[in-house]
């Protein structure tokens, strides 16, 4: 037991960190292992591998996944920012480097091979991309000659630009979703926000017209009759085959046929197997992390944590929604994966990147007084960085 006398840095961190929010990720993580053993052995013999080859590979992010969470969660602020800009800058070299050394998978070219493992560099550029905006739309508010939401719109451009060269035009837009998101809490004139709304109508738009990939999913989708639509309507019977209590963990059938059931359409498996009352409470968990996060940042007097940690939250909290609603047949199909939950190694990293910059944030911390605020806000950008 530690005592609350102790001032050693991990006694401070357990005393400070929201522990409902570290069991619900803690929880989140021990899920994705069980379902990985429930979903990935059938894909794996259709290809031709051991029954426990994904189970293994997913097992073996597991640790480092948490050595990632806790260790972003022991940062200040200041930590995360920096941590952000590092991880955001070795990201958009991975991107251009992808382009051009990457290797094509189903007509895109989003992963690269580093010392032997494959890494989908996407996935560590959203949060760290959330944080910088969230700093730069912060300090944009506290200093109006720095130009912070022009350096928000050049990052945006960047990040776009790079996703849609491989092309991956589900992350351009749940990240454009978010960076729209995060100006809107900072608090933005109803003009600019009609105006962002018509430049996401038009990228929408211009997506169907130029991208074929894009075109057939929603095709398919308003018109089931104009295109293959077997992974979908068989999530569906996997949802139907389970009921409420499931088929029993590994008594699955439908999840044999099912092509992305460890990935993607994991969380159909798990409706198949362990029944709808599981799939309600995996997203009862998803809406309270989202929920009791929120309630942290309208608490938080700091903008950046404010901003920072609500951004995060929404990129979690949205990501998870767009998977569940394609498993649902909601929305057109995209490839987007659960957090913590489905398979993949940069997901999984990625996941626990965010979980632990939420936790950072959303620690408890003294309040400045009134003195100490005034000090900081004459401080130079550079000095926060």
């Amino acid at each position: 037991m530690v005592s609350r006398a102790d001032r050693s840095k991990f006694a401070e961190w357990l005393w400070t960190v929201d522990h409902y929010l570290l069991a619900a990720f803690g929880l989140l993580l021990l899920a994705g292992v069980v379902f990985a053993f429930a979903a990935s052995p059938p894909v794996a013999e259709r290809i031709g591998v051991d029954s426990l080859y994904f189970v293994k590979r997913q097992a073996m992010f597991v640790v480092p996944a948490l050595v990632i969470m806790l260790a972003a969660s022991l940062m200040t602020p200041r930590m995360v920012r920096r941590a952000a800009l590092v991880v955001f800058t070795v990201s958009v070299f991975l991107l251009i480097a992808t382009l051009f050394m990457g290797f094509e998978t189903k007509g895109a070219r989003r992963w690269i091979y580093i010392a032997g493992v494959s890494l989908q560099a996407s996935e560590f550029l959203k949060p760290a991309f959330v944080i910088l905006v969230a700093f730069l739309l912060s300090e944009s508010g506290r200093r109006r000659e720095i130009p912070g939401i022009l350096f928000a719109f050049v990052l945006f451009a960047i990040c776009a630009a790079l996703l849609i060269a491989q092309p991956d035009f589900g992350q351009t837009m749940l990240l454009g979703l978010v960076w729209a998101g995060l100006f809107f809490l900072n608090g933005i004139s109803w003009v600019i926000i009609i105006a962002l709304g018509l430049i996401g109508v038009v990228g929408l738009f211009a997506a169907y017209v130029f991208l074929p990939h894009v075109t057939n999913r929603v095709d398919r989708f308003l018109d089931p009759s104009s295109g293959d639509t077997f992974q979908v309507d068989t999530a569906m019977e996997s949802f139907l085959s389970g009921g409420w209590f499931g088929q029993g963990p590994g008594e699955g059938t439908v999840k044999r046929v099912l092509p992305d059931s460890h990935a993607d359409f994991i969380f159909a498996v798990v409706g198949e197997e362990f029944g709808v009352v599981v799939c309600l409470l995996l997203v009862g968990v998803f809406a309270f992390i989202v929920i009791r996060g929120l309630s942290h940042a309208g608490r938080d007097q700091d903008a950046f944590s404010r901003l920072a940690t609500a951004g995060l939250l929404v990129l979690f909290g949205l990501q998870a929604t767009i998977n569940l609603a394609v498993n649902l047949h909601l929305i057109p199909s995209k490839g987007m994966t659960l957090p913590f939950i489905s398979y993949g190694g940069s997901s999984l990293l990625s996941s626990a990147m965010t979980a632990g910059a939420i936790l950072a944030l959303t620690r408890r911390r003294p309040r400045p007084s009134r003195s100490e605020a005034v000090t900081v806000s004459r401080l130079s950008p550079s000095s926060l960085m």
